[in-house]
């Protein structure tokens, strides 16, 4: 257990740096005399860059030991941070954000791994909710954290405060982490991660294009990620090298939790941004009140995970992913039939209640899939879980951004058309409930022959 802690803390300081970072954006702008669509790129820069990582920790789980992986993402979040703590200039903070992405993309993939190594099934939903509560309490955290650094010091000591834990962490792990299963070499496939390395780049820059209604660019940039992720499929039917294996996708169990799986990212990364600026300008809320109506359901995410986890290995899938779902579909039906008469407080209440369903279904779904596929399999739908996290995050933002400010009436205030706008992202998420609802249903439903 130790051991997971000290790989789920070593998480836990990327999460935290990366959620700290966002709320000095006018900071970073004013310092490096850059624009918000060229900052954001120290955060859009970061996901992407551990979603690519992430993307190669099933070929990095069975050629490298579990301790170098980790003396690896320790020494890369040091370097990354002693980088951004210093940079004179924009270019410097952006390569060491890079740098440092790939201590989450090789850490989360590892911790699950490890648990996996050790864990008998029938445990496995209580550990992974208790790795997962460290993880989760940092976006909880990192606003908070950041603000007030940067508001009684320098946005710089986001990075420089974190960096002696790094360094002790990365002690503790030398001495306390073992390997549990044999490592053999592999030939990378180089060629098929650069072909899905580009595909998904032309899908982020084509996310952000849309975000500033750059239909066209948006259009051509899918278009080209949808033609290299074919290439990359046509490629896998013969491939010989190693990279990870399609055949997880014939996996039904995994198959009906990924998609879940991403779709309640998708919402929770998505909804995460539009609350807090919902309540400023549809009830007139300071900012300070907008990050704290996120609070209570943040910290429901993270500490409940532990009781979550309990919930699925003594009841079994149907209760907390049925239950999980009925919250988050229940609490976004509420927002988009009457969030603009519920109050700030209206809103707090049914956005904990979403987190809370949300944090139920969301790391359950990982642990039932995960219990009910071959071990031959994990490694590969590990990988797969944290990329495909990633990139829905970033597609959740965009989207839901798009939707809230999608309505322009003439006759209503600014108010008016943010709620209207509001309730279509809402009901989005509501629909995005109900196919959940259905995928648990066969999930949790599948003959015991086509779960292992």
């Amino acid at each position: 257990m130790i051991v997971v802690m000290v790989v789920a803390l070593m998480s836990f300081m990327g999460v935290l740096t990366e959620t700290s970072l966002n709320v000095s954006f006018p900071a970073l702008m004013q310092q490096f005399h850059v624009s918000l669509s060229t900052v954001q790129w120290v955060t859009a820069g970061y996901l992407l860059t551990a979603a690519l990582v992430m993307l190669t920790s099933a070929y990095m789980k069975r050629r490298f030991t579990n301790r170098a992986l980790f003396v690896t993402s320790a020494c890369l979040f040091i370097i990354g941070d002693i980088m951004c703590g210093a940079a004179p200039a924009y270019w410097v903070l952006l390569l060491g954000r890079l740098i440092q992405a790939g201590c989450v993309g090789l850490c989360t993939p590892l911790m699950v791994n490890i648990i996996l190594d050790v864990v008998p099934r029938h445990k496995l939903g209580t550990y992974l909710g208790i790795a997962n509560l460290i993880i989760l309490v940092a976006p909880a955290l990192g606003p908070t954290f950041g603000g007030t650094v940067v508001a009684f010091a320098s946005w710089r000591m986001i990075f420089w405060i974190p960096l002696p834990f790094a360094m002790i962490l990365l002690l503790l792990g030398q001495r306390r982490i073992k390997q549990y299963t044999p490592t053999q070499h592999y030939a990378f496939d180089w060629l098929r991660f650069g072909i899905l390395a580009a595909a998904l780049i032309c899908l982020i820059v084509g996310i952000n294009a849309l975000g500033d209604a750059h239909w066209l660019t948006f259009g051509g940039l899918f278009l080209l990620s949808l033609m290299l992720v074919w290439w990359f499929y046509r490629l896998s039917q013969h491939a010989t090298r190693a990279l990870f294996d399609l055949a997880v996708f014939k996996n039904q169990a995994f198959l009906f939790s990924f998609l879940p799986y991403i779709m309640l990212q998708f919402a929770n990364v998505g909804i995460n941004f539009l609350v807090p600026n919902y309540v400023q300008a549809v009830f007139g809320a300071t900012s300070l009140i907008g990050g704290l109506v996120l609070l209570p359901g943040s910290l429901f995410n993270g500490f409940g995970q532990p009781v979550y986890g309990w919930m699925l290995d003594r009841f079994g899938g149907k209760l907390p992913l049925y239950l999980g779902d009925a919250l988050f579909t229940l609490a976004l039906a509420s927002m988009a039939i009457a969030g603009s008469r519920m109050g700030v407080v209206g809103v707090t209440t049914a956005y904990m209640i979403f987190a809370i369903g949300r944090s139920m279904a969301f790391g359950n779904s990982v642990a039932y899939g995960l219990k009910h596929m071959p071990q031959q399999l994990q490694n590969d739908a590990n990988a797969l879980y944290n990329t495909g996290q990633q990139v829905t995050g970033a597609l959740g933002t965009t989207v839901l951004a798009l939707l809230m400010g999608s309505v322009h009436r003439s006759g209503n205030t600014h108010a008016q058309n943010i709620a209207a706008g509001s309730a279509i992202a809402f009901s989005l998420l509501v629909i995005f409930g109900i196919g959940i609802f259905i995928l648990f249903h066969k999930l949790v439903n599948l003959p015991e022959s086509k779960n292992s």
